[in-house]
């Protein structure tokens, strides 16, 4: 065989000459390979999710008042949270706030998105600037907006008095107390909406646009025909996390009215707080809990069912 034949015949492929002992090895590495990654999430998931929401449920079960030992009392906490007027209250003023602050702040986020998804100069800083809000803690914002909201020298009534409106107290109003809450919080969670929205936005097709231009479609038409069902994916997370979110707001009602007054912005979640750490009674509050719980999961599953059928996740 000439020199050329041998360069050009093909190698042959080499015979997997593990023994079969190291091979068993290699072939169980890789089912359990992929584990290795993902066991610091699946330990935060169990440890700060899954646990502590078993042992609030079989909490619930018992009278518990911290310093004295549990005592089991069966369904009693829940009997008593159905027939409790302040429990019915607290979820009155928590489903007024979801309806002040998720509508306002999914539409002023998608607002936000298409308008900062133009090509303008100094864009990308408008952008950063919507974001520095969600960055701040809620702690921190509620102070500040503490003293904005002051019926003294605060900087709303200051500007109302500019115009010749008298502001009123708005904290101290039970009438303003709650839109006033819920205000600081659109105000702190609608530019983080608005990323998703923008990023929805930035992956629909310029074709599609065109060729409903192409068909004789308005700017409005294009927005409402192509634009908003495609958003859909972005929609459908915005939604859940903001009616989560909504459902478990805390910090501003804590920092900024503590729940009163007269008890018009004492939420659910503020209300587990107190009937723990102020009443001491664990078990009560366990079931309270549960029941905000079950009312979140049930808004969400309905949101997944909605959007399951209307959302589309790829345009080839």
């Amino acid at each position: 065989m000439s020199p050329a034949q041998v360069q050009a015949a093909p190698m042959k492929a080499r015979p997997d000459t593990a023994p079969a002992p190291v091979a068993a090895a290699r072939r169980g590495l890789t089912g359990w390979y992929p584990y290795l990654f993902i066991a610091p999430s699946l330990f935060g998931v169990i440890a700060f999710l899954l646990l502590p929401v078993l042992i609030v449920a079989g909490l619930s079960f018992f009278n518990w008042q911290l310093l004295s030992d549990p005592a089991f009392t069966g369904l009693d906490n829940y009997r008593k949270l159905i027939s409790d007027p302040s429990v019915s209250h607290s979820l009155w003023v928590t489903v007024l706030y979801v309806l002040l602050c998720v509508p306002a702040q999914t539409a002023l986020a998608l607002a936000l998105a298409v308008l900062l998804n133009q090509r303008l100069k100094g864009v990308k800083i408008f952008r950063a600037l919507f974001v520095i809000p969600w960055i701040a803690t809620p702690i921190v914002m509620g102070l500040v907006w503490d003293w904005i909201f002051d019926p003294v020298n605060g900087a709303v009534n200051s500007a109302l008095a500019v115009v010749g409106v008298q502001g009123p107290d708005w904290l101290s109003d039970s009438t303003w107390a709650l839109p006033a809450i819920a205000l600081v919080n659109i105000w702190q969670h609608t530019g983080y909406n608005m990323l998703f929205f923008l990023a929805g936005l930035q992956g629909i097709p310029k074709e599609l646009h065109d060729a409903a231009s192409t068909d004789g479609a308005t700017s409005w038409q294009r927005f409402f025909t192509v634009t908003l069902p495609l958003l859909n994916p972005a929609m459908f997370f915005v939604l859940v996390t903001n009616m989560i979110g909504a459902f478990q707001v805390f910090d501003t009602v804590f920092v900024m009215t503590d729940g009163g007054p007269s008890d018009s912005t004492e939420v659910i979640n503020f209300k587990i707080f107190g009937t723990a750490f102020r009443e001491f009674d664990f078990g009560y509050a366990s079931a309270l809990a549960m029941l905000l719980f079950l009312i979140i999961l049930l808004v969400t599953l309905a949101q997944v069912r909605y959007f399951n059928r209307r959302t589309t996740y790829d345009l080839s």
